[in-house]
């Protein structure tokens, strides 16, 4: 290689190298400390938000400050689902149950079961909903732990099993809307338990909820190797979409959890699991029209977020006012 074709490609990497920085500084980093290492590194880019988490494979729930600070966190297996109520306590499943726990770590309702939950939901009467996945039950708990509706959703005496069903929450009509990840559909009962709407998801659905314009929001996994959060009007026809490599630079792995902002940006946990810790951010938040504005991917505090509630959003969830 001649001498003048070897300058123009160190020119040109130079410039490329400059560009890439470029890009990356175009979103402002906020830093934390990494744990057995002694420099600093960054652990989210853009603005942060404070917020509360599951890690399904640490076996935590965490509450996280907007720099990325871990300020407090509750041992929980398998856990999946969690809420901030309107006391200031957390609301979350714990692989065979679920429990709501004080700032001061004080248990103040407890539920437990032989069968697996990954849902639950505090309701405006003050019981608990509760999906159970393995019976096939969607239960209502009122707070003494009693259970006071229970709606099978398969024939007496057949189960279900471990990939029945993952999210699920009451609705204000009263229905119940289930995520069923290993079916590959979302479903819609009435209160009575009848399948009164269905959207086929063949990735696996993790979660849905109602939006109040009348669609529904559903996030899927890695069944068919093409994670997706996709919007569907009540025919079923999608409205909104985004998927796999889609977000520039960020490999969506398994969606899981999300909430949607008064602005109408969405967070999205992107769960890490299946071989595939430290390949992607843990959270991403991003505009209707795609745009990243902030994500978060502490890999070492964190292996496998799964389901996230903002704390800088105001809104009763016990009434329906947080979008999660």
């Amino acid at each position: 290689m001649g001498k003048i074709a070897a300058k123009l490609l160190f020119i040109g990497a130079v410039m490329i190298s400059a560009t890439i920085n470029l890009s990356l500084a175009s979103m402002p980093y906020s830093y934390g400390e990494i744990a057995g290492q002694d420099s600093v590194q960054p652990i989210m880019a853009g603005k942060g938000h404070p917020f509360v988490c599951t890690d399904y494979t640490q076996r935590r729930v965490f509450i996280v400050d907007e720099f990325g600070k871990v300020e407090w966190e509750y041992p929980a297996r398998n856990c999946n689902d969690i809420w901030i109520l309107p006391n200031g306590n957390l609301l979350f499943n714990t692989g065979n149950g679920v429990k709501e726990v004080t700032r001061t770590k004080k248990v103040v309702f407890n539920y437990e079961s032989t069968s697996g939950i990954y849902a639950c939901q505090r309701l405006p009467n003050g019981n608990t909903f509760i999906g159970e996945c393995d019976s096939a039950r969607l239960l209502e708990v009122a707070p003494d732990g009693r259970i006071v509706k229970e709606i099978r959703l398969l024939p007496k005496g057949v189960k279900g099993n471990g990939h029945f069903m993952r999210n699920a929450r009451k609705l204000s009509n009263g229905h119940y809307l289930v995520s069923h990840y290993g079916l590959g559909v979302v479903r819609e009962y009435d209160a009575s338990g009848k399948v009164f709407w269905e959207f086929p998801a063949p990735g696996g659905p993790h979660s849905a909820i109602r939006l109040p314009n009348g669609n529904t929001l559903i996030a899927c996994a890695d069944r068919i190797k093409n994670a997706s959060l996709t919007e569907v009007d009540p025919s079923g026809k999608t409205v909104w979409e985004v998927h796999g490599d889609e977000l520039p630079g960020i490999s969506l792995k398994f969606l899981t959890g999300f909430q949607v902002l008064p602005n109408g940006n969405i967070v999205m946990t992107n769960w890490l699991g299946h071989g595939k810790f430290g390949e992607a951010p843990h959270i991403i938040e991003i505009t209707r029209d795609k745009k990243v504005v902030w994500t978060f991917f502490d890999h070492q505090t964190m292996k496998t977020i799964s389901s996230i509630q903002l704390l800088d959003v105001n809104g009763d969830v016990v009434n329906g006012e947080i979008l999660h």
